[in-house]
């Protein structure tokens, strides 16, 4: 069974919702080490997704810079 890969909003709503728990006192000692470590994963998710539209929208704005450095790696 494969995970279903979360978009960025979702990803930081699952994130504020378990800081809201955290700052409420509403998750368990028992919770508390999973919920941290899924925001662990959900923040590390989210760096990735913006990293990968960071040199996305970096491609489109430059893309003369693309081919510099396709050309430069042919040489």
């Amino acid at each position: 069974m494969s995970a279903k890969r979360v978009t960025y909003a979702e990803a930081m709503a699952e994130v504020e919702q378990i800081l809201q728990r955290l700052r409420s006192g509403e998750i368990s000692v028992d919770e508390l080490s999973s919920d941290v470590a899924r925001a662990t994963r959900l923040i590390a998710e989210c760096r990735k997704i913006l990293s990968r539209t960071e040199a996305e929208v970096e491609r489109l704005i430059n893309p003369e810079s693309e081919d510099e450095t396709s050309n430069s790696s042919n040489s």
